[in-house]
């Protein structure tokens, strides 16, 4: 039964080259991997690149404090996440910390701004009929020309029922009386009164009044609040739009091509969660040029075909509805026939980039929470170029110090542990690399600092072999066999010692947030890569080497010179005395 072992023993030592190779293939196949993607530097965090770091406290409404939950936390992170990168800064990191705060670092670069400015507009998307609306601090009347309508404003026309059927559309019901009707029937009622004391202009009236006193006092109130409103002045722009519920009537602000526009709204008669999809799509086939379609849900999709019928009937500006994010107009379509198909098309002077915002706030805009921002930290490339400095030499002189301890103490030895130290800072450089587009890691200052602990991991692991192999020869065996008598024993420790890195490695990275989970990830990243580099590279190569005379025999340079570590007489196998015969005696 032994010689089988010491047969495959023999044949495990004869041809370290195969796992030399593979190890060399797996360089050559990642650097390869790295300059085909294009990326052949790590993707840098907000620390060391520059960037912006947002930290958002969510709050809750008055009696609403049970909403600050884990799912509502991450369903915001998702949508969030979602729509900064949905403008291109695929880049962002957007992660909650603790129970109530959201942080989101968005790197210098193209977009960053936009970027940072939708992820501020942290509060739900609604579709609002409009009731009125003018030019904000200056004279315009509420039932502006379609030429007039800019950018901001477009035609929404219904790609899934055909032109011809808007006559087959619902018409509003004469007794409606939602309090959005109210309002609008209050706002009839005192037309002439009311519009020309709000800077001349008029809204538009096509029904006779016909609601209650409290209705007609809240109506009176929102038209005083509407006069008074000057989307111009930013103070009041702020407070617009902002503490009302969505089946209240409210007023609002809203830019259009450079203009300000304010606005008397309907109570909500669609959510932002009942849009499905919205995307920015380049019309080929007409004039239109840039487009934003929507697709709803099947709730969304009975919600917007009941009130496009209702708006259809009704004349400018009041055949109009507002999408409203975060109590700011950001766009204000007309409809011209109801849209019952589930989908639509807003259509206008887009551009590409407005277009692609206004899918971007349609797509990712409602968010189950909403959040003030508390603080903005921003760094500037200069100072994220010298941290990164700092870190690199303090990794060089940390690297620097390891070889000098080896050289000192293990003499001829060193000659496979640095190799080994570069064959795993070749891996580590190259897979970071990769991994920067492959699932959005970014190397910040406490990455830099796990890869420089990882310098000593590593280490650690030739020293326990080195020892091991040192054992053997003090035992009086030779190099060759002490190799591979101390290979088992070595590995266990070093097995069982990488274990526990990579263990807590894991629980930091599971447990924490922020930028400890980048010390933690590179921490577990370089510890298997320890392990990798001292079976497939460090232990093959101290098998060819002791073959060589130089450290075979035990060269005082070597560091494995037996009269240096105090070996014991050469261990020699003693022959059992040939039993004697019997008979011969």
């Amino acid at each position: 039964m032994a010689a089988p072992k010491r047969g495959r023993s023999a044949s495990a030592q004869s041809k370290p080259g195969r796992s030399l190779a593979l190890i060399l293939i797996a360089i050559v196949a990642l650097t390869g991997g790295m300059f085909a993607s294009g990326h052949t530097t790590p993707r840098l965090g907000i620390d060391l690149a520059g960037g912006t770091s947002i930290t958002l406290r969510a709050v809750a409404e008055p009696g609403q404090e049970s909403a600050i939950n884990k799912t509502n936390m991450d369903t915001a992170v998702d949508i969030m996440n979602r729509r900064v990168n949905g403008l291109g800064v695929s880049e962002a990191e957007v992660q909650t910390q603790g129970n109530k705060n959201i942080i989101v670092n968005i790197p210098k670069g193209t977009n960053s701004k936009e970027a940072r400015q939708q992820v501020g507009t942290t509060a739900k998307l609604y579709f609002r009929p409009v009731l009125a609306t003018e030019v904000s601090g200056g004279a315009a009347t509420a039932s502006p020309s379609p030429s007039a309508s800019s950018s901001a404003s477009g035609k929404a026309t219904d790609k899934a029922t055909d032109k011809s059927t808007a006559s087959s559309s619902a018409t509003p019901s004469a007794t409606a009386t939602s309090q959005g009707r109210a309002v609008t029937d209050a706002l009839k009622a005192d037309s002439s009164p009311s519009a020309t004391a709000s800077s001349g202009a008029k809204a538009s009236s096509s029904a006779s009044p016909s609601a209650s006193s409290s209705a007609s006092a809240a109506a009176n109130k929102l038209e005083a609040q509407y006069a008074a409103l000057d989307c111009t002045n930013k103070a009041q722009r702020a407070k617009a739009g902002k503490g009302y519920r969505p089946t209240d009537a409210t007023i609002a602000c809203g830019n259009s091509s450079g203009q300000w526009q304010k606005y008397i709204l309907g109570p909500a008669a669609v959510d932002g969660t009942d849009v499905k999809k919205a995307q920015a799509v380049f019309n080929t086939q007409t004039a239109a040029g840039w487009t934003v379609t929507m697709d709803f849900t099947g709730k969304g999709t009975k919600k917007f075909g009941d009130i496009t019928g209702q708006l259809a009937q009704k004349t400018q500006p009041q055949n109009q509805f507002a999408i409203v994010l975060d109590g700011d107009v950001v766009s204000d379509p007309s409809v011209s026939q109801a849209l019952t198909g589930g989908s639509a098309e807003i259509s206008g002077s887009f551009t590409q980039e407005e277009a692609q915002s206004l899918a971007n706030m349609l797509s990712y805009g409602a968010l189950p929470l909403t959040f003030k921002e508390d603080s903005v930290t921003t760094v500037t490339a200069a100072l994220g170029g010298e941290q990164l400095h700092a870190g690199l030499i303090a990794g060089a002189i940390g690297l620097g110090l390891v070889v000098i301890y080896l050289l000192l103490f293990y003499r001829g030895l060193s000659v496979i542990a640095i190799p080994s130290l570069i064959v795993s800072a070749i891996l580590t450089y190259v897979i970071m690399a990769l991994l920067g587009p492959a699932i959005g890691f970014a190397l910040n200052l406490p990455a830099v600092c796990g890869a420089i602990v990882a310098i000593g991991i590593t280490a650690d692991s030739f020293i326990v072999f080195f020892e091991r192999i040192r054992d053997e020869i003090r035992e009086g065996r030779s190099l060759r066999p002490a190799v591979e008598r101390a290979w088992p024993r070595a590995r266990r420790t070093i097995l069982v010692s990488d274990f526990v890195s990579f263990l807590a490695a894991a629980v930091l990275f599971i447990v924490t947030v922020g930028k400890v989970q980048g010390f933690a990830f590179t921490l577990g990243l370089t510890t298997v890569l320890d392990v990798v580099v001292v079976f497939l590279f460090t232990k093959p190569l101290m098998t060819i080497l002791a073959r060589r005379k130089f450290f075979a025999q035990g060269h005082k340079w070597s560091g494995l010179d037996p009269k240096a570590l105090g070996a014991k007489p050469p261990l020699r196998r003693t022959r059992r005395p040939a039993p004697v015969d019997p008979k011969e005696a």
